[in-house]
């Protein structure tokens, strides 16, 4: 339940939205052979921090990561959303608010771009969208960025957008190589950073 006592599925939220150079939108039946072509373009770069870009998935795989993405953001446990071009039409990543706590209303934001797109500002572009949509439309009250403190190209986006390094998680989690890690927490607070 949230505030008040809602459920979260009773909220009406949008599910697309843009920014300068993106349609920002939730997982649609179908985008799955778009996202297919974009991770296995960009295997190389997300395997070192994506535990589920080891294999390079099927098309079938895709498409039913996308319709399971689809019915959790109906159920709204987790918004999953797709960064599309606007001018091109090309899927250019994947982003969203994700492990949802709707009672303070904390919402986590993880990103990958395709190899093609990367180093191009879309990803600095979509976050910023996504944290204003979080604010707006979903009454953030914190928004996280966490990454594993040796990537520095994800820690240098949530730095760019003014979030706020709180700590480093020692030993937190294990990485894809089943060796432990630490994690980075960045944030942005309701009454401090907005």
């Amino acid at each position: 339940m949230g505030p008040a006592g809602i459920n979260p599925i009773l909220l009406n939220i949008p599910e697309n939205f843009e920014s300068n150079r993106l349609l920002i939108r939730a997982a649609q039946w179908g985008d799955g052979a778009a996202v297919n072509e974009a991770v296995h373009e960009s295997l190389a770069e997300l395997s070192p921090w994506m535990p589920w870009a080891q294999v390079p998935p099927t098309v079938q795989e895709s498409e039913a990561s996308i319709r399971r993405s689809h019915l959790q953001f109906m159920e709204r446990k987790d918004l999953r959303m797709l960064l599309y071009h606007k001018e091109s039409g090309q899927l250019v990543g994947s982003s969203g608010l994700h492990r949802i706590d709707w009672q303070t209303r904390k919402f986590e934001i993880g990103y990958w771009v395709r190899t093609s797109c990367s180093r191009q500002g879309y990803i600095s572009e979509a976050v910023d969208a996504i944290t204003d949509y979080a604010i707006r439309e979903l009454g953030a009250n914190r928004i996280e960025i966490r990454c594993d403190s040796r990537n520095t190209q994800s820690a240098r986006v949530a730095g760019r957008l003014g979030f706020t390094l709180e700590g480093i998680i020692r030993n937190d989690k294990c990485d894809v190589d089943g060796a432990l890690r630490d994690t980075m927490i960045f944030s942005k607070v309701r009454g401090m950073e907005y």
